[in-house]
């Protein structure tokens, strides 16, 4: 007999006592939680019966507003559809109202109870059943670049590194791997750990990354791809949260600051068989792997100028793609290389894997997974065959043919059959045109720097 779901409602509420109020989170096409907050006596009715949000909630654009051209909004009546729990993620937000703030992932789904085809948790779920089918389980861990940042800007208006809680200086230096970096900002970094214990967020390392109060936060790789998307977006909220209770703001721009090194987001996968066997396993320990992880690489390769519209979701994303700051700009693979865009890291046999490194640090995880998962899909399906790895540095071997335009990237993405077919090609149409109308927006902005360099010189 199953478990009644309004069984982990009561255990929670009885556990804590002190909450008072629940929010109840969904992520939108951009990773940004969405939702209502209840109070404590509703959390119930939530477990049994769902709650209610406009399909609309995946037609908004960053800003909130509903892109009338995805056919979600008023062209369909802007109806809503039932959001259910997602089971394991009531868990306290002890950065918010001294503790007594919860919070609940949700799901959407339409009215027959079948997966909302736009919701970007469904949409992973969906490329998820596809290895299910063939008795494979992708085992996933995501990592976490992010910037704090001052809450105050500085005299031109453009954001700064925050003033060290330890010695009160403004670091300016980018002290790669730095302890005392990690040192002085401790209690922040302790009160992410403390947080994510009480949310059993299962966080692995922290570290110093490579530009001024850039930090790197990584999970512990997980045999249920959702979950480990859950974790990851549940972390960006507590690590902004946590952020703000410190004085800081944190943010997952993917390129904050032109001249510094942008932010990514990782993602390790490997497969395991229905005897736990990871597939991408040499027998003869060969780190190059078996024909299977070939097959994952080369489908990650094929597909990779289509996915960037996924990977690359707005139009900071595309700035992050600059020569010489560590970001992929080419389809490339090699081993223990991190200047290729799917690397196969060093280590245990038994642990053998793919490291993706394209995406940033502003892509929707869910969005990200799936995408990743198709394509390796399709690399197995077809027994596609990579191209030679690469050894040395592949910035100077492979000249850049990764778009960094997000109108091109919408285009291959739009012509692309095979991400189609995987992700689902309504969702893909809600997608590209929710990007396409703010890509358009950003066309009617000018910059502060084509009034410095054109106002009076054209």
């Amino acid at each position: 007999m199953s478990p009644n779901p309004v069984d982990e409602a009561r255990a929670f509420l009885e556990r804590h006592p002190d909450i008072v109020s629940i929010d109840l989170l969904i992520s939108d096409l951009n990773g940004v939680l969405r939702g209502k907050r209840i109070p404590r006596d509703n959390l119930e009715k939530v477990y049994r019966d769902g709650v209610n949000l406009p399909a609309s909630v995946f037609a908004l654009d960053i800003h909130g507003n509903t892109v009338e051209e995805t056919g979600l909004g008023l062209d369909s009546g802007d109806g809503d559809r039932v959001c259910h729990p997602v089971p394991g993620t009531l868990m306290p937000s002890p950065w918010l109202r001294d503790g007594r703030q919860a919070q609940l992932l949700m799901t959407m789904t339409e009215p027959d109870g079948a997966p909302f085809f736009a919701d970007p948790r469904q949409v992973l779920a969906r490329v998820l059943e596809r290895f299910r089918r063939v008795g494979l389980t992708p085992v996933v861990a995501v990592e976490l670049e992010f910037y704090l940042v001052d809450r105050q800007r500085n005299a031109l208006g453009m954001i700064q590194p925050p003033l060290s809680p330890s010695s009160g200086e403004r670091a300016t230096q980018s002290q790669l791997y730095s302890i005392n970096e990690l040192d002085e900002y401790a209690d922040f970094l302790e009160a992410i750990h403390s947080a994510a214990e009480r949310q059993e967020l299962p966080l692995d390392t922290a570290l110093k990354e490579c530009a001024p109060g850039q930090f790197e936060i990584n999970l512990l790789h997980c045999d249920n791809a959702l979950t480990a998307c859950d974790s990851a977006v549940l972390l960006k909220r507590l690590i902004k949260g946590v952020a703000l209770q410190h004085g800081f703001d944190a943010t997952f721009m993917a390129k904050p600051y032109g001249n510094e090194a942008g932010s990514g987001t990782h993602v390790h996968i490997s497969l395991l068989d229905d005897n736990g066997r990871n597939v991408f396993s040499a027998e003869d320990g060969a780190p190059l792997g078996t024909p299977e992880l070939q097959r994952a690489v080369a489908g990650l390769l094929e597909t990779m100028p289509a996915s960037m519209g996924l990977l690359a979701p707005n139009l900071n994303s595309f700035k992050r793609f600059q020569p010489g700051l560590y970001v992929p700009m080419a389809p490339t693979w090699g081993y223990d290389n991190r200047s290729v865009a799917v690397r196969i890291p060093s280590g245990d046999n038994r642990a053998r894997r793919i490291e993706h490194r394209v995406a940033g640090a502003d892509v929707n995880p869910y969005l990200l997974v799936a995408t990743l998962l198709a394509a390796i899909d399709h690399g197995l399906h077809h027994h596609l065959t990579p191209p030679p790895a690469i050894t040395g540095n592949a910035y100077d071997q492979v000249a850049p043919t990764l778009t960094n335009s997000w109108r091109q990237a919408l285009d291959l993405l739009e012509r692309d059959t095979t991400l189609a077919e995987a992700l689902g090609p309504d969702f893909l149409r809600v997608f590209i045109a929710n990007r396409r109308v703010e890509r358009d927006q950003t066309m009617q902005s000018i910059s502060k720097l084509e009034y410095d360099w054109y106002l009076r010189h054209v």
